[in-house]
Parts: structure tokens; sequence; C-alpha cells
């Protein structure tokens, strides 16, 4: 079992920056795929960016790459989202999130951060 508890979110000026956080407790952290995803208020939850559980590996959505940094520390269990350059769409409850190496589904989540972007 894996509990995921998200920190970092508020309230940023478009063009500001944010650092999301993670927290992760229970064993098997370190060798999990972990993930962010976003929901926009009356849109459907969409991927944001994944990182493999050696941290070797990512993958962002287009709308957020060279913009947003996704990077773990496994010393410390917590997954972080540096997000720069936002921009008003980015306004989301942002959500981490957890997969086993060989699930196809996230299978762990966290209960979200809202990140408002104000233009």
């Amino acid at each position: 079992q894996v509990q995921l508890v998200e920190s970092g979110g508020g309230l940023v000026q478009a063009g500001g920056s944010l650092r999301l956080s993670c927290a992760a407790s229970g064993r098997s952290f370190s060798s999990y795929i972990m993930g962010w995803f976003r929901q926009a208020p009356g849109k459907d939850r969409e991927f944001v960016a994944s990182i493999s559980w050696s941290g070797d590996y990512t993958a962002y959505a287009d709308s957020v790459k060279a913009r947003f940094t996704i990077s773990r520390d496994s010393a410390k269990n917590t997954l972080y989202l540096q997000m720069n350059s936002l921009k008003a769409e980015d306004t989301a409850v942002f959500y981490c999130a957890g997969r086993c190496r060989t699930c196809t589904l996230y299978d762990y989540w966290g209960q979200g951060t809202q990140v408002t972007v104000s233009s």
C-alpha cells in the first residue's frame, strides 16, 4: 500500500512558478512509476507527466513540455512537479498517482491540490 499526499498548490499570477510535492508513505514507493494528473473544472482528468521508478525516464503532455519538470527523491519518498511559465489554462486540481512497473493503471492516488493561475 502507498499513501500519497500532495502539497504546494495555491494562487499564482500568469508567468509565475509553483512547485508541487507529493509525499508518499508505505513501502514500495521507490519501485513505483509515479505521475501527475490534473482536472480542470468541467473537464476530464488528464495526464501531465510521469517518471520511471529509477527517475531516468520522464514523459510529459505536449501542453506542459518545456514548462514543467517532474522529479523524485526516493530517499525522501517524495515526488515533485516544478511548474514554470504558468498559464491561466493550467488552473486545475493536480493529483499525484502511482502504479507498479507491470501495471497499466495507476492504482494509488492523492487527494489533490488546487492550482489557480490568474491572468
